[in-house]
């Protein structure tokens, strides 16, 4: 083989081989960052996605960040430190309507709910009158203001004919097991903690969220993003949510896989199960339009229970809260 032919041919695989680094280059897994409360419910989601590489299935790679508040994962997302959170679809419309371009798409109906001990005389939202009532998120929690909604339409005053504790959500469930409440209204984990301990539901909110008008059950919680974002990256939000959809298909499913969560979720045998439970009935499973002429109708509940301090300056959700993809 003479000189010339042999450099001619090492030309040749230098340039195979830098044309196959384009082509893997240009395949590489796109980035998400996520951010999450460090020991919330969404790491259960966010593990089995990453344990079982079903964000590679679909090109992306999860990268999780850890923040101590929900506040904190706010200010992350506005930012631009993460390009996902997760929220409720209320904050994002009122973000819409500030200016910002923040969309909501479903990740949990799982909500809250009224819990009393087994044997309690409260049987009812009636029954609570003179009672002492822990509330999990503060005056505007929004599934305490959809039980006052439903309440009055009762004639029933509960802030005004009740005591009302309000705190945080593992410090009033461990006030409800010491039996210093009557009743707790707590966020959904620790209700199911409560219900294996002892505890059952009064009313759930979206049972009184159902009395004031929605068809169905409403996601409380999904996956926020900048539109801005998800535009630009189309394969990156498209790979997230299919990843997001196939764990919780492997959730639904299948009980081996919370058993394996066990150590994550801090929980085993009957609370484990109760926990495994709730979480199935979360799963959203209704079409998009649906969701959102739901939520616009607890929009009007909420802005009119809440006012201007909750909801903002707008009286109906703001268009492009729910998002679609493109």
């Amino acid at each position: 083989m003479t000189d010339k032919l042999q450099y001619f041919l090492r030309i040749f695989c230098l340039l195979l081989a830098l044309l196959a680094g384009n082509a893997q280059e240009s395949q590489a897994a796109e980035t998400v960052r996520v951010g999450v409360l460090k020991f919330g419910t969404v790491n259960w989601e966010l593990d089995t996605i990453k344990h079982h590489k079903l964000d590679e299935k679909y090109d992306v790679n999860v990268d999780v960040h850890f923040f101590a508040s929900e506040d904190a994962t706010n200010v992350a997302m506005m930012a631009g430190d993460v390009d996902i959170i997760v929220s409720d679809w209320l904050w994002v419309s009122r973000q819409r309507t500030s200016g910002e371009d923040l969309a909501f798409a479903p990740y949990s109906t799982s909500v809250g709910a009224l819990m009393v001990r087994d044997g309690s005389p409260v049987k009812s939202l009636a029954d609570l009158k003179g009672k002492k009532i822990g509330v999990a998120g503060g005056p505007l929690d929004k599934s305490w203001l959809l039980l006052q909604g439903l309440a009055k339409r009762q004639s029933l005053d509960l802030a005004e004919q009740n005591e009302i504790v309000y705190g945080a959500p593992p410090l009033l469930a461990e006030k409800a097991q010491q039996n210093e409440l009557d009743a707790v209204l707590n966020f959904w984990n620790f209700c199911a903690r409560l219900e294996a301990d002892g505890f059952h539901r009064v009313i759930s909110t979206s049972d009184a969220a159902k009395a004031l008008g929605a068809t169905g059950t409403v996601s409380a919680l999904g996956y926020i993003f900048h539109d801005s974002w998800a535009n630009a990256h189309p394969k990156a939000i498209a790979g997230f949510i299919k990843a997001s959809g196939d764990a919780k298909v492997l959730l639904g499913g299948s009980d081996a896989e919370w058993l394996r969560l066990a150590p994550v979720i801090k929980a085993e045998g009957r609370e484990l199960a109760i926990l495994r439970e709730r979480y199935r009935e979360g799963i959203p499973s209704r079409p998009i339009n649906d969701e959102q002429a739901d939520a616009e109708k607890l929009y009007a509940v909420l802005a009119e229970l809440g006012g201007p301090r909750l909801v903002g300056p707008a009286a109906t959700l703001a268009s492009g809260t729910f998002w679609r993809a493109r």
